[in-house]
This record gives C-alpha cells, sequence and structure tokens, in this order.
C-alpha cells in the first residue's frame, strides 16, 4: 500500500506535486496520457475544476479514475462557484466514497472570464467556509449539526501567495484558514529562493506544510509577461537575464535548481505547474529519483 500525501508530509519527506488540467471532453484520455508521463516524478497530482471558469470534466471523477488506473494519488480543486452549501457536501461524499481524499480548496474564478460568461456564480461560501464543511464532515457531522452515517477523512489544502504586497496580512488570512481546518499549503509560482525562505519563517508558526509552486519558464517572453502583469510573481534580475539568453531548457535548469533549493530549505515540497508542457515535470524532476 502506497503512503499518502498527508503521510509523507507528516514525516517531513520532500515531496513533489503537479497540476493538470481536465479536458473538455467525455473521454479521459488526453489527460491520461499527461499521467503517463509525470506519475514516475511525482507523489500527487492536482486535477483543477473547470480552471478560468471554462467547462471541463469533473476532477473528482477524473481524480478516482486516475488513482484506480495509474496509482498515483491525486488532490482534486474545489471551487465554490458552481455549488451551494448543499451540493458542495454531497460532492466532496462523492469524492470520499471514490477514495479522493486530497482536496485542494479555491473560491474560484467569476464565470463572466469563463466560456459560458452568463453562467451564475453560486458563491454562497468562500474558500474559507469550504475548508470549514470539509473539516465538519471529518468530524462526522453536516453543516446543519446532523450525524453523518460515516464521516469524511479528508487531507485539506489551502492556497497561499508568497509574493503578497503585504506578507503580514498573507499569514493573518493563513491563520484563519488554518483554524478553519487547513492542513497544508499549496503556493503561487516563485523564483527566488529568498521569496520562499521569508515566507517560511513568516508562516513557521502555523505548522502547516508548505509546498511551493513553480511555473517553468519556456521563453524571456513568458518571464517578462509573469513579472508584469501576475500579482504576486517576483522574477529576479539574474533570472530574467539567463532566461533572455536562454529558452526553454534555461526554464527547466532553473526549475531544477528551485526544487533543490527548496529541498535544502527544508520546505514540504515542490509543486509545479507546467503550463501546456508536461514532458516538463520529468526534466526537471528526473534527477530527484
Amino acid at each position: 500500500m502506497m503512503t499518502t500525501l498527508k503521510e509523507k508530509n507528516k514525516q517531513h519527506i520532500f515531496t513533489l506535486t503537479t497540476e493538470l488540467d481536465p479536458p473538455k471532453s467525455a473521454s479521459p484520455k488526453v489527460t491520461e496520457e499527461q499521467v503517463v508521463k509525470v506519475a514516475p516524478y511525482v507523489d500527487a497530482v492536482n486535477i483543477a475544476d473547470c480552471p478560468m471558469a471554462k467547462m471541463r470534466m469533473s476532477p473528482i471523477a477524473l481524480s478516482s479514475i486516475i488513482q484506480s488506473r495509474y496509482q498515483v494519488e491525486s488532490i482534486f480543486h474545489l471551487t465554490c462557484r458552481d455549488r451551494n452549501i448543499i451540493g458542495l457536501q454531497a460532492e466532496l461524499l462523492g469524492a470520499y466514497a471514490l477514495g479522493v481524499h486530497n482536496i485542494l480548496t479555491l473560491t474560484g474564478d467569476p464565470p463572466s472570464i469563463g466560456d459560458h460568461p452568463h453562467a451564475k456564480g453560486v458563491f454562497e461560501v468562500d474558500s474559507t467556509g469550504l475548508i470549514e464543511i470539509a473539516r465538519t464532515l471529518n468530524s462526522g457531522e453536516d453543516m446543519m449539526g446532523h450525524k453523518l452515517g460515516e464521516p469524511t477523512d479528508f487531507y485539506i489544502g489551502t492556497t497561499a501567495n508568497p509574493g503578497a504586497d503585504d506578507l503580514d496580512k498573507e499569514i493573518r488570512r493563513l491563520e484563519g484558514k488554518k483554524k478553519a481546518g487547513a492542513q497544508f499549503i499549496q503556493t503561487q509560482p516563485i523564483y527566488d529562493i529568498k521569496q520562499a525562505e521569508d515566507f517560511l519563517a513568516a508562516a513557521k508558526d502555523l505548522t502547516l506544510p508548505i509546498l511551493f509552486g513553480i511555473v517553468p519558464l519556456k521563453s524571456f517572453k513568458m518571464a517578462t509577461y509573469l513579472n508584469n502583469n501576475v500579482p504576486g510573481i517576483f522574477i529576479p534580475d539574474k533570472v530574467m537575464k539567463a532566461m533572455e539568453k536562454g529558452g526553454r531548457e534555461t526554464g527547466i535548469a532553473i526549475s531544477r535548481e528551485l526544487v533543490k533549493a527548496l529541498k535544502e530549505i527544508h520546505a514540504a515540497g515542490a509543486h509545479l505547474m507546467p503550463v501546456n508542457d508536461v514532458d516538463a515535470v520529468g526534466e526537471i524532476a528526473g534527477e530527484e529519483i
């Protein structure tokens, strides 16, 4: 029986996760092909929930398929955009019954930015409210205090931004999420190991495992766009200069160095977000095996 992500985090074993988008299809084949490529290198695969409010296959169904066919753990994303608290609880009970026990709780992008812009967003709760729902089901009750036939035992994840303008505020927000029931953190991308060190120092009293996000850079153009347009992402001059001279290979090398550095500073792990380039996962993590 494989050691779970939760057990590895408890034992302070450095973990690697990656993130895949479900297909806009009734067939999971496209994502399955990606899973085959990444499974040898990672401890778990995150499956997004209609990312950027674009309609995709259910992350719970897809996570169950991946776990049963490829023996790699999944972390399903669940947003508050598409379901009220009855629907969220029902989804969670179904996920648990299917053996999908790791969740990343998200508020979710508004439908207006997606491919069904006139769809109605629910947002009855936010991500902290969703954490509370998962924790309550873990305690054996529903949100009205009624007993469940059998409780869940979710490993509840949340997100964080090490590049937040106000780090104290970000830590306070995470304290609230821990109080609500969060058990691990996956962060937005970092490109500067000092940023990770500063965040670990600021978050040390949380005592939660933190997996730092890494988006492998493919080009100088991509690096420039992320640095200038995505709030919370800071790419140091050294990295920008390297990307100006190099391309995808340089981006892979930078990501590999970040993973090694995260191990050295005793972070819980790294979360690789390969943005339509799943081959990058093996190239980054291959030497780690």
